[in-house]
C-alpha cells in the first residue's frame, strides 16, 4: 500500500426539507368565575416546543399552543372578557430518511386561532399550525491529501467548501417584571404577542455569545372594565462554548421558545411577572479549500484503488434586507375610537429568481383590535407588497429558504379615518448548494515491475476525451503528450486531432 497523507473534514448536507401543516383541537370549559360567552371577538396565541425527537423516517414534536380569546360576555353589559387556554399537542410527522443520529431545525409558526362556540360554558378551539423542518446530517470524514510516489499521476480539483466548525445549544430564561399604569388595577390578561428581535452574535475566547431582545406586548383589562396595553424589551443573553470559532465563521443561530409564565402580581403592585424559557441553537461553518484527488494511476506501475461518492454542503450563505411599508389606510370603522393593537403577519404568495435577483409577492396582514361603544372589536386589512433582494450566484436551480417577520410596526390614526401605516419587515435568505463528490481510499500498488518506454501510439480524440482520459488509457502522461504535440493548454482539445502519445509497458 502507497502511504498516503491525509486530511480531516467534518461535511454538513441537507438530507431532507419539507413544510407540513397540522391543527391542534380542543374544549374548554368557562372557568365558574367568567361569564358566559355568547361570540368570539378575537382569538391569537404563542407556540411552545417543549421537546423534539427524531426516530427512523419520523420526527415527534411535543408542545402547546398557549391562546387568548377575547369574547363578548353574557351579562347585563355585554361586557369584553377573555380566557387563557393551553392546546397541548404531541405531533408525529413523517420524514423521508430520517434517523436518529442527525441533526433537526424546525419553525413552527401559528397561523390562525378558530373559536367554536358549543355552549355558553363551552368551546372548541383549532390552532392551524405550520412547521418548516429541515433534516441535516455532520460527518467527519478522511481525504487523501497527498500520495507520496513521484510517478503517480494525479487529478485534482479545487473545491471550496463549508465546514462544519461546531454547533451547540443552551437554554435560557427572560424574566422581568413588567409596570402597568398605577392607576390599573389589574382583572384579566386579554392578550399576549412575544417576538424575539435585534439577534446578534459575538465571539469571545471560544465562546459565542448570542445576544436578542424578546418584545413582550399584552392587553389587559382593569378591574373598573377598562382595556389597556403595555409593551416591553427584555434582554436575551447566553454563552455556547465552541472551541476555535473566530469571527470570520458563518453562523447559524435558530432561537425557540420552550415555556411561557405570565403572571400577575399583586394588585396593589400594578404589574405583571414574565418569565419565557428559550432555547438557542448555533452551528458555525468557515470556507474552507480543499484539493481533493479525483482520479490516479502510474505509468509505470499497476495501481488499484476504491472510491466512494459522498454529499456535503458547497455553499452556505445568508442574506438580510428590509421591506419598507409605508401606507395610508382607511378605516372609517375606527375613526376617533382608541387603537388598541394591532396584530401584524407577513405572508409570502409568490417567489421569482431572476437575474441574480429574487422577487417576492406578500401581503402584509393586518388586524386593527380598537373600542367601540360596547367594548372591543377588530377590522381585518390585508396590504399587498413586492419586495426584490439583489443575491448574487442565484440561479433558478438554487435551494434557498426564505424567512419573513415584522420587526418594527408603528401605526398612528389620522383624521377622516386613515391610519398611517409604517411596518418593517426584515426577510432573511439562505442559499445552501450541495454537491457530491468522490473520495479515493485503500490505494495499493503492484511492485517489483520492471516499465519502461515501449512505442508511440497515434491516436485520434474522440468526443468526451481529455488528455488525462487519454493519458491515463495508454499508460503515458499529460505532460509528456503536451509536449510532444506542442499542446499549450491542457485544457483543449478537439475532436478528430491526431496525437503521438508515449506509452509504457512491462
Amino acid at each position: 500500500m502507497l502511504e498516503a497523507t491525509r486530511d480531516n473534514i467534518c461535511i454538513n448536507h441537507i438530507i431532507n426539507q419539507k413544510k407540513e401543516n397540522f391543527i391542534v383541537e380542543g374544549d374548554s370549559i368557562i372557568p365558574d368565575i367568567k361569564p358566559d360567552i355568547i361570540n368570539t371577538i378575537f382569538a391569537s396565541g404563542n407556540v411552545c416546543i417543549y421537546k423534539k425527537e427524531i426516530n427512523e423516517g419520523k420526527i415527534k414534536l411535543d408542545g402547546c399552543v398557549n391562546t387568548y380569546i377575547i369574547y363578548q360576555a353574557d351579562d347585563e353589559n355585554n361586557s369584553t372578557r377573555s380566557l387563557n387556554v393551553n392546546l397541548d399537542f404531541s405531533q408525529i410527522i413523517n420524514v423521508e430518511d430520517a434517523k436518529s443520529d442527525m441533526n433537526l431545525e424546525t419553525n413552527v409558526s401559528l397561523k390562525k386561532v378558530e373559536c367554536k362556540i358549543i355552549n355558553g360554558r363551552k368551546i372548541n378551539l383549532k390552532a392551524f399550525l405550520e412547521v418548516d423542518i429541515k433534516l441535516t446530517s455532520n460527518e467527519e470524514i478522511k481525504i487523501v491529501k497527498e500520495i507520496n510516489s513521484k510517478e503517480i499521476q494525479m487529478l485534482n480539483e479545487n473545491l471550496n467548501l463549508n465546514s462544519l466548525v461546531g454547533k451547540g445549544v443552551v437554554k435560557t430564561y427572560a424574566k422581568d417584571t413588567i409596570i402597568i399604569d398605577n392607576i390599573d388595577n389589574l382583572s384579566e390578561i386579554m392578550k399576549v404577542d412575544l417576538d424575539i428581535l435585534n439577534k446578534d452574535i459575538k465571539v469571545s475566547y471560544n465562546k459565542v455569545l448570542a445576544k436578542a431582545d424578546l418584545n413582550v406586548k399584552m392587553l389587559y383589562l382593569t378591574e373598573d372594565n377598562r382595556i389597556n396595553s403595555v409593551e416591553s424589551i427584555i434582554p436575551v443573553m447566553s454563552f455556547i462554548d465552541m472551541e476555535n470559532v473566530t469571527e470570520e465563521n458563518n453562523f447559524d443561530t435558530k432561537y425557540e421558545i420552550k415555556n411561557v409564565i405570565i403572571k400577575p402580581n399583586n394588585v396593589e403592585e400594578h404589574s405583571i411577572y414574565v418569565e419565557v424559557e428559550l432555547e438557542i441553537a448555533c452551528e458555525v461553518y468557515q470556507k474552507q479549500n480543499i484539493n481533493l484527488i479525483q482520479d490516479l494511476y502510474s505509468p509505470k506501475t499497476e495501481i488499484t484503488f476504491t472510491q466512494k461518492q459522498i454529499q456535503l454542503m458547497q455553499k452556505k450563505e445568508r442574506k438580510q434586507s428590509t421591506c419598507n411599508i409605508r401606507e395610508k389606510q382607511l378605516v372609517p370603522e375606527i375613526g376617533a375610537n382608541k387603537l388598541y393593537d394591532v396584530e401584524t403577519s407577513v405572508n409570502i404568495i409568490k417567489q421569482t429568481i431572476l437575474n441574480e435577483k429574487i422577487l417576492y409577492e406578500g401581503e402584509l396582514n393586518l388586524v386593527y383590535i380598537y373600542n367601540e361603544k360596547n367594548g372591543i372589536n377588530i377590522k381585518k386589512q390585508t396590504i399587498p407588497f413586492n419586495f426584490n433582494i439583489d443575491f448574487k450566484g442565484v440561479n433558478q436551480n438554487s435551494n434557498i429558504s426564505t424567512s419573513a417577520e415584522v420587526v418594527m410596526q408603528d401605526f398612528v390614526v389620522l383624521t377622516d379615518g386613515e391610519i398611517e401605516v409604517k411596518v418593517d419587515v426584515n426577510f432573511t435568505v439562505t442559499l445552501i448548494e450541495n454537491i457530491k463528490i468522490n473520495i479515493i481510499d485503500d490505494i495499493n500498488e503492484e511492485t517489483n515491475k520492471d516499465m519502461r518506454l515501449h512505442s508511440l501510439v497515434i491516436y485520434y480524440v474522440k468526443k468526451g476525451d481529455t488528455l488525462w482520459k487519454i493519458a491515463k488509457k495508454f499508460k503515458s502522461t499529460v505532460e509528456e503528450i503536451a509536449r510532444i504535440n506542442g499542446i499549450e493548454n491542457k485544457d483543449e482539445i478537439d475532436v478528430g486531432m491526431q496525437l503521438y502519445i508515449p506509452r509504457y509497458n512491462g
